[in-house]
């Protein structure tokens, strides 16, 4: 491993500083490409605007005419968290908006497979909808859409995913990735784009009269003005409607989930969304699932972080797609009842421990097989394809992304298909590494093998791919050949970025605290540190993990290096996170060991 540390623009962390920002916060984010204090600007007018977004005006009028008409919508969503958030705000933001019949349908992983299918078309149609909106899917649904099109379906399709050759035929398509769209964030998780496209219905319905105009009292039929916003204004022709325009900001915990939990890129956007979600969890203004998902991972929402969006509640909610149904966390994330919420979250833990068990079985078996696959001598090969006939083809994705961890190599794994008829195919979850985009690699094997790829689709570093039996080793030859071109031994050699030394003074819980506050995720990395110290003590705890007592800039500190065994010398080069645990009331600072160079 080698050990990076970031650059940090002087000027930028001084103007930081100046500004207000917390000395050591200021240094982390000048490092991260913040240049001045309205960067750090949050606030929700500093959104960029749903007008930029590609078909977000089209899709507000095709929903407010359905609206208007009193037409049924269906929304088809997608199995994993991100999927499950944007259903749920569709759902819950429709409503708002005063959508009265709206319904959705989410596919069975083993069963469906992912995406508007035809048969998905169907079964959507026989529900009497006369609207079909995807979330978090679609874009590469060609012939589902055509399918849903010839039922007489409007189609809607709001996806994040990149495009393949061919576009579907939707009547229109929100997608920041899609040709000819302009829209700044090019990140935007699938939850986050039916967000914009609510955005953009209310300023269609406001334009249409909807909602009551704020410079006419609202009055009730007696004449007195009303609190609740009943009625019209006496004696005058009605202006626009009778209801105040509905807040979406009550949404925003449920989208800033979506979007930690996808491990999208929080560009400047996507953090304010974040940002403003996690100011609103933290006052307590968040769904009852919500609150009942942060009681079973034994998580505080008034101390919420990124953290527990990435690591508590997102599983939690993966878990329904992985190996039971999602229909059970999108439940849990649309009721307001907080009885039926603790009920769903108890059921959603327990399927995440039992996905656990199964990911800790084929996590060991997959790591034997890929081991297996070169000699002590050699090096390993430039990217791996991992098959064993027991795999859950639900749980293969997090095996991939354990096994990228280990050997740092993209990484497929497949198992066998659980659908009825499809039992000699292979269904198939990567995950890379920087410098692989994974499903370019993909497009590149299905060019020069054709017919290997029976689907593929994805992003840079996470895709998914099905193939025949019989063609597996086929596929593993030609991804191993596309990454022996693309990848060289500085790119296949694990990087850790961090931000040098911490100085003392800063080792403290409340500075702790100030950074567990912020917004980190992907493309903006949690802050992680790196120098030399000395190795006081160390013993295996659980058998699997580093427990150590470190002297750190000549002040003992403990620290705890999990999932790693090996002893360290004497003194050693680690990259370190900061954390805080608590023993008799004492709270402490202690540093997760990432790795040593």
């Amino acid at each position: 491993m080698k050990i990076e540390v970031r650059s940090v623009p002087p000027r930028a962390a001084w103007a930081l500083e100046q500004a207000g920002v917390h000395p050591l916060l200021a240094r982390l984010y000048a490092a991260r490409g913040v240049a001045t204090q309205d960067d750090l600007d949050d606030g929700l007018a500093r959104l960029l605007p749903p007008s930029d977004l590609l078909g977000a005006s089209d899709a507000a009028r095709l929903l407010a005419d359905a609206m208007a008409a009193g037409q049924r919508i269906c929304i088809v969503a997608d199995y994993d968290c991100d999927g499950a958030t944007a259903c749920a705000v569709g759902l819950r933001g429709l409503q708002l908006l005063g959508a009265t019949d709206v319904h959705y349908l989410v596919p069975d992983r083993v069963v469906d497979g992912y995406g508007l299918t035809p048969p998905i078309a169907e079964r959507v149609a026989a529900t009497g909808a006369q609207v079909l909106v995807t979330v978090d899917n679609g874009i590469a649904s060609v012939a589902g859409v055509a399918r849903a099109r010839e039922l007489g379906l409007k189609v809607l399709v709001t996806d994040h995913h990149l495009p393949g050759d061919q576009l579907p035929a939707a009547d229109v398509i929100v997608n920041p990735n899609q040709p000819g769209c302009g829209f700044e964030s090019k990140s935007l998780a699938g939850v986050g784009v039916m967000f914009y496209v609510l955005m953009a219905l209310r300023a269609e319905l406001r334009a249409r009269g909807a909602w009551a105009d704020p410079s006419v009292p609202i009055r009730s039929v007696s004449g007195e003005p009303s609190p609740k916003g009943g009625g019209q204004a006496s004696g005058a022709a009605p202006r626009g409607g009778t209801l105040p325009q509905p807040k979406l900001d009550v949404l925003l915990p449920l989208v800033a989930l979506g979007t930690v939990a996808d491990v999208v890129k929080l560009d400047a956007n996507n953090r304010r969304l974040v940002a403003q979600g996690l100011r609103r969890i933290r006052a307590g203004q968040l769904p009852a699932g919500m609150v009942a998902l942060f009681s079973v991972a034994s998580r505080a929402y008034p101390k919420a972080t990124t953290f527990d969006f990435g690591f508590a509640l997102g599983p939690r909610i993966n878990a329904a797609g992985r190996l039971a149904d999602m229909t059970l966390g999108i439940e849990l994330l649309r009721t307001d009842d907080a009885v039926r919420a603790d009920e769903l979250a108890r059921q959603l833990d327990a399927i995440n421990r039992e996905r656990r068990e199964i990911e800790g079985g084929m996590r060991e078996q997959a790591m034997h097989i890929a081991e297996g696959l070169w000699d002590e001598a050699e090096a390993a090969p430039s990217a791996l394809a991992v098959f064993d006939p027991d795999f859950h083809e639900g749980v293969v994705g997090i095996v991939a992304a354990r096994l990228k961890d280990k050997l740092h190599r993209p990484t497929f794994v497949f198992a066998a298909s659980a659908a009825p008829g499809h039992e000699h195919e292979l269904k198939g979850s990567g995950r890379s590494i920087p410098g692989f985009h994974l499903r370019d690699a993909l497009d590149l094997v299905a060019k020069r093998h054709p017919g290997v790829l029976l689907k593929f689709g994805g992003h840079a570093m996470a895709a998914g791919c099905t193939i025949a039996e019989e063609h597996f080793e086929t596929f593993d030859a030609a991804l191993q050949q596309v990454a022996a071109e693309w990848l060289d031994e500085a790119t296949l050699t694990r990087r850790i970025e961090t931000d040098g030394p911490l100085p003392p003074e800063y080792r403290r819980a409340d500075v702790v605290d100030t950074l567990h506050q912020a917004v980190w995720g992907q493309g903006f990395a949690p802050p992680v540190f790196s120098e030399e110290v000395e190795v006081l003590s160390q013993r295996l705890v659980g058998e699997k993990h580093l427990a150590l007592k470190l002297r750190h800039q000549g002040q003992p500190v403990d620290g705890i290096w999990f999932g790693h065994t090996e002893p360290l010398p004497a003194r050693a080069h680690l990259a370190f996170r900061l954390e805080t645990d608590e023993w008799q009331g004492v709270r402490r600072v202690r540093l997760l060991v990432e790795g040593a160079a």
